[in-house]
């Protein structure tokens, strides 16, 4: 899990190549439990200026977020345009997890997994 997170981190830019099943729902788990672990420092101590870390997180975590579910689309042999669904309200979203749930599809014209 913490490798994932490093080659999350490593490749913050890389919109090219490949990632896995396995590593995408690894960042996506650790993105949330940090998540979770400021929203109960927040709420324990009362000091409400703790929740604005959670905005910094996800804003520090924006673009290689989308980096890695671009190489995640490239790893079902989808156009990372495919992102784009996010834009459609509820149905896009819905999409786009079905697509992070699919395995790996063989052969991969997007090249091999980072």
């Amino acid at each position: 899990m913490i490798e994932a997170y490093q080659n999350f981190l490593l490749n913050y830019t890389n919109f090219n190549g490949c990632t896995s099943r396995k590593d995408y729902w690894y960042v996506v788990l650790f993105n949330l439990i940090i998540s979770i672990i400021i929203g109960l420092l927040t709420a324990i101590t009362g000091v409400y200026q703790l929740y604005n870390l959670t905005y910094i997180y996800e804003l520090a975590t924006l673009i290689p977020s989308i980096a890695i579910s671009v190489r995640r689309l490239h790893d079902i042999n989808k156009s990372g345009l495919y992102y784009l669904l996010i834009l459609i309200p509820i149905v896009g979203a819905i999409i786009l997890i079905i697509f992070m749930c699919l395995d790996r599809i063989e052969p991969n014209k997007y090249g091999e997994k980072i």
